[in-house]
């Protein structure tokens, strides 16, 4: 196992896991409520829309939070927010409550995740380290996207909705347990003698130019990820595959993410982030270009999987690109611009691809989209590049 991967960085993954399980796990629990209860679909997209507004709002002042604060007390007020959230859904099925649950919920889990990333770079002494740590990382999104729902969907048929919604409400308490091995940052006081901090606004970082770039390729390969699990159910459709078919194209695209990130810690000495990221633009762009003239199922899961491993690469190398060219104090600040943009993004980039879509067809959809990924490759190019450890 890697020398990166020490007994902070799994408290890390599992505080990380609890936090987002109880918030997937309730993202399935309360849409099913609110259709059990009658609602209508425009309700329940309301519902889903309001855990990702959430994060998109609070992200700046939740990562200016962690540089000030380090890690404890941010994630002891995400699990406040997680555990209130669950807790309204068990109180009242209500539909107020359930879109309460879905803001605190949504809220709670963004909080942690970014007190967690900016943790998780600073347990790391050199950027392979760091590459390491963020590919370890990585799989707590999909063990979380498999854990929550599983939980939820079986406690729903064995006990009904507010058993679910309790058992939800107890996961995020398992962060505090394992926080305990996560050591104590030091909070730095203000000198009386310097006067007042200068005030710092966002635009600052978005001045620098490596971080602008990092967030822009960031968004495009996101983008991707996005306009994959929009275009394939419509493509196998198309095509005439029923939806055990199509769930084995999205299941391989899964797989592929996780093994890639299984892959990066063994080969990081051997990889700098911006062999990757040129690399990702523009297999990415040419599977995209590929994807449209395959039918068979079994032909779109292998552009699946392909697809998967240069997506599944990205954030390892721009998270760990991103605490390098971001400024030490403003760690927190910089992941929260990009959560909040990648948020922001995946709410409004459906619809944009819906209206594309249905004025040009969905293969048209991976076509212009692979062009401007691998137009991305010149953006790409640009990182700051660092030395391979051998």
């Amino acid at each position: 196992m890697s020398r990166a991967f020490t007994r902070p960085l799994l408290a890390l993954i599992l505080g990380q896991i609890s936090l987002h399980s109880a918030m997937t796990g309730v993202r399935l629990a309360a849409p099913l409520q609110a259709l059990h209860d009658g609602r209508s679909a425009w309700s329940v997209g309301v519902l889903m829309a309001l855990f990702a507004l959430a994060p998109v709002v609070l992200a700046i002042p939740g990562g200016r939070l962690a540089d000030r604060l380090g890690y404890h007390r941010p994630l002891r007020l995400a699990v406040a927010l997680s555990v209130s959230g669950a807790a309204l859904a068990v109180a009242g099925g209500h539909y107020l409550a359930l879109c309460l649950a879905a803001t605190l919920c949504g809220a709670g889990a963004n909080l942690g995740l970014i007190a967690i990333q900016r943790s998780a770079g600073r347990t790391t002494s050199d950027p392979t380290e760091r590459l390491q740590v963020f590919s370890w990382l990585g799989l707590a999104p999909a063990m979380s996207n498999l854990v929550g729902p599983v939980m939820a969907g079986t406690l729903i048929d064995l006990a009904g909705f507010r058993v679910a919604f309790a058992a939800l409400a107890v996961l995020p308490l398992l962060a505090l347990a394992f926080a305990r091995a996560v050591p104590e940052e030091p909070v730095r006081a203000a000198s009386p003698a310097s006067g007042p901090a200068p005030a710092r606004r966002v635009w600052d970082l978005l001045g620098e130019a490596p971080v602008r770039r990092l967030l822009f390729l960031n968004w495009l390969l996101s983008a991707s990820w996005d306009v994959h699990n929009f275009v394939v159910p419509i493509l196998g459709h198309e095509r005439g595959l029923d939806a055990t078919a199509i769930g084995l194209v999205l299941g391989a695209f899964a797989v592929a993410v996780a093994g890639v990130r299984l892959l990066i810690p063994v080969l990081a000495h051997r990889l700098t982030e911006r062999q990757v990221l040129v690399g990702a633009t523009l297999a990415t762009g040419f599977i995209l270009a590929v994807y449209p003239f395959v039918s068979s199922a079994w032909a779109m899961a292998v552009c699946a999987a392909l697809l998967g491993l240069p997506l599944g690469s990205v954030q390892p190398m721009i998270m760990s690109l991103l605490h390098e060219v971001t400024p030490h104090d403003r760690h927190g600040e910089a992941i929260a611009l990009r959560s909040m943009s990648l948020n922001l993004s995946s709410s409004v980039m459906p619809l944009c691809f819906g209206v594309l879509g249905a004025a040009l067809g969905a293969g048209v959809l991976f076509w212009l989209m692979g062009a401007v990924v691998a137009a991305g490759s010149l953006q790409a190019r640009r990182v700051p590049a660092r030395s391979v450890r051998t």
